[in-house]
């Protein structure tokens, strides 16, 4: 199994460029399911987790060529089964239920796997497949879904949900009569989404706000789109710049989309300067401490939480983070306190007691985001950290490793 050998202490300079985001990427593929025809999707990035939809997507009888660039045709859907063993990795599996039951009348999806942080429940998927007439159950570990065709409905999300949003979404394209999503999650990812639908011919209404309207058509058609940059592989960079007091650009990103992290980071004395597609991210002498509450989009991200994390480590007081969207996400904090991190545990709240160094230590991945600020932290560490799990890592980061060493980090995967 790889692991990561960190030497800390490098001031990181130069230009990393962002890849296509991960979460916007996985819902863009399974739109695919709606049409019957070829569809072109560009900036697709090069991850575990992309591999594993392709996969899930070839098992149904989809057609997929190409990296960067993916050309998928998925006019004969043979099979609408996705099995545990190809959905247990990864939660956004759930996402060909609602395309499934749309454009083939059934569907039977494994529930889901993914990082092991808190329920992350399905539910809200269910009931609003069942709210436009399909008959669900749960049987066996899997859900199972029927309708001869969807029906328009007024949803409405008891807590915000960014897959539960896009699986309603894209199901509703093809539904007959109009869907309101109300309490619809807002991120640029779900945009993304309904632009490619629209592309597609699908009428949609309010993507980006709490309320979206579609109106059903009857079919829809091949299109040619791009995912967005990752926000989230943007701010982890960000936060390396401030971490090793580095100055770094960050080339073909979207600022507009890391607004909250932007506006903490120049609260912790970091100099950030947005130019089109550039972020240019310096760090200061000191860390200012400064306190996070994670909430739904446009607020700050919970996946830039443990990352923020690290950073507030290093802080020059106290800091209180406080995590509002998923339990379990803590899972970083023992492993940073065996780096030195002072960090104290009340509920969904972490009190971080700023420390004048880390020091490197032998670590391990719990989750995706964690394995990010575990790099982080021994970028700024003193001494070598070796983190293992780094599969975690590879899930949501495309040649981590590779981007910062080319900013003069002293990083290196080791296999055993």
């Amino acid at each position: 199994m790889d692991k990561m050998v960190i030497g800390g202490g490098r001031r990181l300079q130069g230009e990393v460029r962002i890849s296509g985001a991960k979460n916007a990427a996985l819902p863009v593929l399974v739109s695919s399911l709606l049409v019957d025809g070829e569809c072109t999707f560009r900036n697709i990035p090069d991850l575990a987790d992309i591999k594993t939809i392709k996969k899930l997507l070839r098992s149904l009888g989809v057609k997929i060529e190409g990296g960067e660039t993916v050309r998928v045709h998925a006019a004969d859907i043979a099979n609408c089964e996705a099995s545990y063993d190809l959905v247990r990795t990864m939660r956004a599996s759930i996402l060909v239920l609602g395309p499934l039951v749309a454009r083939r009348g059934e569907a039977r999806v494994s529930l889901p796997g993914g990082c092991a942080i808190g329920a992350r429940p399905v539910n809200l998927h269910i009931r609003a497949l069942q709210e436009m007439g399909a008959e669900v159950i749960l049987r066996d570990g899997y859900v199972e879904a029927k309708a001869a065709r969807l029906k328009g409905a007024d949803i409405y999300f008891d807590i915000s949900t960014v897959t539960g949003t896009e699986n309603i979404l894209m199901a509703a394209t093809l539904a007959k009569g109009t869907t309101t999503l109300k309490n619809a999650a807002r991120e640029p990812e779900i945009v993304n989404l309904a632009g490619v639908l629209t592309g597609m011919g699908a009428r949609i209404k309010g993507a980006g706000s709490d309320v979206i309207t579609i109106e059903g058509v009857e079919s829809l058609h091949p299109v040619e789109a791009a995912v967005i940059p990752d926000r989230i592989e943007t701010g982890t960079f960000l936060i390396a710049a401030g971490m090793t007091g580095g100055d770094i650009r960050i080339l073909g990103c979207e600022p507009n989309h890391n607004e909250a992290l932007i506006a903490k980071l120049r609260d912790a004395g970091m100099k950030i300067e947005a130019q089109g597609d550039v972020l240019r991210a310096s760090g200061g002498d000191i860390v200012k401490s400064v306190d996070v509450q994670t909430l739904p989009y446009p607020g700050f991200p919970t996946d830039l939480q443990a990352q923020i994390m690290a950073l507030m480590a290093l802080g020059n007081g106290l800091s209180v983070i406080t995590e509002t969207i998923f339990e379990n996400r803590f899972m970083h904090v023992g492993e940073m306190m065996r780096m030195g991190a002072d960090i104290t545990i009340q509920g969904k709240t972490a009190i971080v007691r700023g420390v004048p160094k880390l020091r490197g230590a032998p670590v391990m991945a719990t989750d995706l985001r964690a394995s990010a600020s575990l790099i982080l932290a021994g970028l700024a560490a003193e001494g070598t950290t070796t983190l293992s799990r780094v599969y975690h890592i590879d899930r949501g980061y495309q040649r981590i490793e590779e981007k910062l060493s080319a900013l003069g980090a002293d990083i290196r995967r080791v296999s055993g």
